[in-house]
């Protein structure tokens, strides 16, 4: 992030940027002279239904559902190894009515990346966590050889992670994620310490309830890893659906194109994300807002009240080939 991001590199490395929730963005804008700045959230209770559409604020209300981050370990450590509750969980002991399906989609890689995902076959489920305590208290670290599948990682693969599958990677990673706030359990966190000098706590009393044993190695295999399908194709396009798993809501597509594209937020908000080629201009064929140009791996939202909008390649992109991420909630 530091080197493609031109950040401060007189700073602490960066390792986490997050995208598409309101309560933690803020809005900046400009009378006269003035600059204001607001909380993001004050757009979406304002203006719900031209955001989210009337579908998508009928299931969520005031809530932006869909998350773009990025996770960046490109010269660190893996993230935590972790699991998220299920939908049946969450609603039972924390209130909410959805959870934090996601995935992972690799921007960037290093040689030997490897995404962690799902158990391997026939393991005891009661050994694995007893090395998960054993390994909390200090006593030895986590056999993930023994225990956790490993993928290899290369840029532009995708990951489907719906929630109750063990995952972590060590990668730059950009993350397609619902929205629930603050429902990971931390199984294991590779021996690092806190400011305190102990462990880092963990969850392993909640991960317990929710990991499904189920998504072993073949299982994760055949439904997880890389389910690119052609969608439809034309001048200058393709577009491939990458997932995400049936139980999730987030629809996701990569759309390769070098010449100028039409989408169709189809009445409910679009969150994408330029995954390939140096920038690219969004415009309104209606007019309905004013162009701009993204750059790589700059995230951007396109509002239900859009409708058509066009994606088109620009500047140094020329005649390149380029991707975009796009995701909106199912129907």
């Amino acid at each position: 992030m530091r080197d493609t991001f031109s950040l401060d590199r007189s700073r602490p490395n960066y390792a986490w940027c997050f995208d598409c929730v309101p309560e933690e963005n803020s809005l900046i804008l400009r009378v006269g002279d003035v600059r204001v700045e607001i909380p993001a959230q004050d757009l979406v209770l304002l203006y719900p239904l031209p955001l989210l559409g009337e579908k998508v604020h009928a299931r969520f209300g005031e809530e932006f559902p869909i998350r773009f981050d990025f996770l960046d370990t490109i010269g660190g450590q893996n993230l935590s190894f972790q699991v998220h509750p299920v939908t049946e969980y969450i609603q039972q002991h924390f209130g909410m009515h959805y959870t934090q399906d996601e995935s992972y989609y690799l921007l960037e890689t290093e040689p030997g990346a490897e995404v962690y995902l799902g158990t391997k076959n026939a393991i005891d489920p009661g050994e694995m966590l007893d090395d998960w305590a054993r390994a909390q208290r200090g006593e030895k670290s986590f056999d993930d050889e023994k225990f956790v599948n490993r993928f290899p990682a290369r840029k532009h693969d995708h990951f489907l992670i719906p929630a109750g599958t063990v995952h972590c990677a060590g990668a730059m990673v950009l993350e397609i994620s619902a929205t629930p706030y603050i429902f990971t359990f931390k199984l294991w966190d590779w021996g690092r310490l806190g400011l305190d000098g102990l462990p880092r706590p963990v969850h392993l009393e909640h991960g317990a309830q929710v990991i499904d044993w189920q998504r072993d190695t073949e299982w994760v295999s055949e439904h997880l890893v890389n389910h690119f399908e052609p969608i439809a194709e034309g001048d200058g396009w393709r577009e491939e659906r990458t997932g995400l798993h049936e139980r999730e809501f987030i629809e996701t597509r990569r759309h390769w194109f070098n010449k100028p594209v039409i989408h169709y937020t189809h009445g409910g908000v679009n969150v994408l994300n330029l995954v390939e080629g140096v920038s690219a201009v969004v415009d309104s064929p209606s007019h309905a807002f004013d162009p701009f140009v993204v750059h790589y791996a700059e995230t951007f939202i396109v509002t239900a009240a859009v409708g058509e909008y066009r994606i088109s390649p620009c500047g140094d992109s020329d005649g390149q080939q380029l991707a975009n991420m796009k995701a909106w909630v199912r129907g």
